[in-house]
């Protein structure tokens, strides 16, 4: 008796996460083109590599970014000291960050997955402080999930207050 809803439950998932990874495609092209247009501008050396990396970051919210920076931070100082140039390379990389992050991923992700940017960033807070690096990674799958099941539960109508006279 409960297969057709469970079917239900299943073709959503399986249509929300194939959604997912065609969002986390999209977010690495627009991310690593990006940067890859920043770094050339302000002439970074290997910049097709770096924003590679940056691009792939993506992948692993957050932590990506956080690790990605270390050879980024590393290539700029060699190619340009401590000067301004070094500075406006970070800038620049904080602001793509910035952005991917706090608009691209809600946005996006709120779009493909046809989630509330607000509960996208929730999740991703929720699921993170519960399992840490790995809640952070599957949070919007997970949301997508529980938005499938809850989307897919049988409503039960609420009792009326009418009386058999009135029927």
């Amino acid at each position: 008796p409960q297969r057709p809803m469970m079917l239900q439950i299943w073709h959503e998932v399986n249509l929300q996460c194939a959604n997912y990874v065609r969002g986390k495609a999209l977010e690495i092209l627009i991310v690593g083109g990006a940067t890859y247009i920043a770094f050339k501008f302000l002439g970074v050396p290997y910049a097709a590599l770096l924003s590679l990396l940056v691009g792939l970051s993506v992948v692993i919210p957050y932590i990506g970014a956080a690790v990605v920076t270390i050879p980024v931070a590393v290539i700029a100082l060699f190619a340009f000291g401590w000067g301004t140039h070094f500075i406006w390379v970070m800038v620049i990389y904080g602001i793509i960050q910035a952005l991917d992050g706090n608009v691209l991923v809600p946005v996006l992700f709120s779009e493909v997955n046809n989630l509330h940017p607000v509960v996208i960033i929730i999740s991703v807070l929720f699921f993170g402080g519960i399992w840490g690096l790995w809640g952070v990674f599957f949070a919007i799958p997970l949301a997508t999930m529980l938005k499938a099941v809850f989307s897919a539960w049988p409503v039960k109508e609420p009792f009326s207050s009418t009386t058999p006279e009135q029927m």
